[in-house]
């Protein structure tokens, strides 16, 4: 291991289970178990993964008069979502946005209902990006409202179709949230936040825990025959599968939510009153079409097009597009990517050339995602339930 990488209190853990580790993020992560990365998707697919999230940053915001409005206001002057309108409990997706509408970060924002702090906002956000986020966040939050970045808690997500069957033998009350949602309470002696989310497009869990109680936490999962460890290789197999974006690959600075098909994030609201960094591109962009747009591309045969592969018209030979993730989809047993072209090609079923190693390969605009989401949405949640 470098020196210089951090690790997760799960690091001896994944050892000791037979993980290979790699640096990313700057920590120590597993990339895989002994089971390896094909049979580790498809587990997760088929039953229920545990993944080590511990290198995400969490943080909370808490306004002074503690209330939800001014904290919710606070953000949206950061991001695009609707915050001010979201209901205790409930977890919406966003991003965090530069002068430009180019993305910083995307994130998980919650708005908690913890028994006196319940105007206080949650955050989850990339590992590779906390310290920035941080360090925004402090620059540009009104003096009201204080940013808690909580350095001692540790995160795992349970994922997969057996997730909840799973968790539920532990917490009852899982078993009736709808996704986007958390529900906070104690694992034998253990306080737990646990949200109804994940990254994978399957059902699952996101558990946030205190880093003394993870490895307890970890292993009482993993007891269940149901549940097996899961590396980076499989969560980004199953994430590029899902159609879902990765920071700093998918999406970043040049990046705006409508050119990464992300407008379902910004709620109506939002999108006509503006008010956060780079409105004006993205109302534009909303209006008029965005230049460019990322697309599913379905490649033909088993060769798979990976990121910073040149995508070309057939019938003029021009660079249309590029490729900025891509890999063999083991759900679907063949080769999946997605990327972006120009807005006139990203009709579905257009046909594409993937400049493989010198080599024009044939593809096509698909549909994302390649794989079914099957989050957990009932009509209603009972919290009581």
């Amino acid at each position: 291991m470098q020196a210089d990488l951090k690790t997760t209190s799960l690091n001896d853990t994944h050892i000791k289970l037979g993980a290979k580790m790699v640096p990313f993020a700057g920590y120590n992560m597993p990339v895989q178990y002994p089971m390896g990365v094909m049979q580790e998707h498809l587990w997760t697919r088929e039953r229920a993964g545990l993944f080590d999230v511990s290198h995400m940053g969490q943080c909370f915001l808490i306004p002074d008069d503690g209330k939800h409005e001014t904290a919710a206001r606070a953000l949206e002057m950061l991001v695009p979502a609707d915050i001010l309108n979201m209901k205790p409990h409930q977890q919406r997706y966003t991003q965090f946005l530069n002068k430009d509408g180019g993305i910083l970060d995307d994130l998980m924002v919650t708005r908690t209902a913890y028994e006196g702090h319940d105007g206080w906002l949650y955050l989850v956000v990339n590992a590779g990006c906390k310290d920035a986020d941080y360090a925004h966040l402090e620059k540009n939050l009104p003096p009201n409202v204080k940013l808690k970045v909580s350095e001692q808690l540790a995160l795992i997500a349970l994922q997969g179709p057996k997730a909840a069957s799973v968790l539920s033998k532990l917490v009852p009350q899982v078993s009736s949230m709808p996704f986007m949602t958390y529900y906070a309470t104690k694992i034998a002696d253990m306080m737990v936040h646990i949200s109804r989310s994940g990254y994978t497009g399957e059902d699952g869990f996101e558990i946030s825990v205190h880093d003394k109680d993870v490895v307890k936490l970890w292993n009482m999962l993993l007891e269940n025959p149901d549940v097996k460890p899961i590396g980076l290789g499989a969560r980004d197999s199953l994430r590029l599968e899902a159609g879902l974006c990765l920071y700093g690959h998918d999406i970043d600075e040049t990046t705006s939510p409508v050119e990464a098909g992300l407008v379902w994030s910004m709620q109506k609201r939002r999108r006509i009153e503006g008010g956060f960094p780079g409105a004006a591109r993205i109302q534009k962009e909303l209006k008029d079409g965005a230049s460019r747009v990322r697309v599913g591309i379905q490649p033909e045969g088993r060769a798979p097009a990976r990121e910073g592969t040149e995508i070309v018209d057939p019938a003029t030979n021009k660079v249309i597009g590029k490729v900025t993730s891509g890999g063999f989809g083991p759900s679907i047993n063949g080769p999946v990517a997605m990327g972006y072209v120009e807005k006139d090609f990203a009709t579905n079923d257009t046909a594409l050339h993937l400049m493989v190693r010198g080599k024009a390969l044939p593809a096509k605009i698909a549909n994302m995602p390649f794989a079914p989401h099957r989050y957990f949405k009932p009509e209603k949640f009972k919290e009581s339930a």
